[in-house]
């Protein structure tokens, strides 16, 4: 594909669908996958900045031109019909996508999505199962920083299975198949907790759940070897 590891990884999970929207789109790269490849009839792309809008809008013009995309100038799902095939949210905070699915005026749970967390994607995994969703692929990636993604759709014949507290930290497809960039930022993690507590002066309670943390990671890696 070219468009560099996170992209090509974004774009490689998303499906042939009808219709697909991608929310924040930025540069409009994933768009532009879909339409050049046939893989979607029809995309709308949206950001709330206009300056990202304006290069994607540059980038997929022909289509644009040819009524096979549209451009929306907002945020979250403002523009986005719910009845939308596939829609790819990344790029973004997990505060942020919660927040757009459960929009009281334009949220929805989409018929299949591809979710790109930044920072805290078990809350975005719990909000899923816990509204109507259903998770079908749940990993962690690298590309000069680890990256989390979440593959579902809206429940129906597809459900998942209930998700166990350490999956919905860690990502149960993370624990199953335990990816190099997931055993990587796991490490990661443990030896800079392990040298902020030989270092940190702190209270006692907080030493204490800095520990159990660190017995947590570790027990994740004890699985992972």
């Amino acid at each position: 594909m070219g468009y560099g590891k996170r992209i090509d990884t974004l774009c490689s999970l998303l499906a042939p669908v009808k219709t697909f929207a991608d929310v924040g789109c930025d540069h409009g790269f994933c768009t532009e996958y879909m339409l050049e490849n046939g893989l979607c009839e029809y995309a709308v792309f949206s950001d709330i900045s206009k300056g990202s809008l304006a290069k994607a809008e540059a980038l997929l013009a022909p289509f644009v031109a040819a009524e096979k995309a549209k451009s929306v100038l907002g945020g979250g799902f403002y523009g986005v019909p719910s009845d939308i095939d596939e829609v790819l949210i990344a790029g973004m905070g997990g505060a942020e996508i919660i927040a757009i699915l459960s929009d009281s005026k334009t949220g929805f749970m989409p018929k299949r999505f591809v979710l790109q967390p930044m920072l805290n994607a078990d809350k975005v995994r719990k909000f899923l199962l816990e509204n109507g969703g259903y998770i079908e692929r749940d990993f962690t990636f690298a590309d000069g920083k680890f990256y989390d993604v979440i593959v579902g759709g809206r429940a129906g014949e597809k459900q998942t299975a209930p998700y166990t507290d350490d999956e919905y930290e860690f990502g149960r497809e993370n624990l199953q198949t335990k990816p190099a960039a997931f055993v990587e930022r796991t490490k990661k993690q443990l030896a800079n907790l392990e040298t902020y507590l030989a270092a940190a002066n702190m209270q006692e309670e907080s030493r204490k759940q800095l520990i159990q943390r660190k017995k947590r990671l570790q027990g994740v890696l004890d699985i992972c070897d």
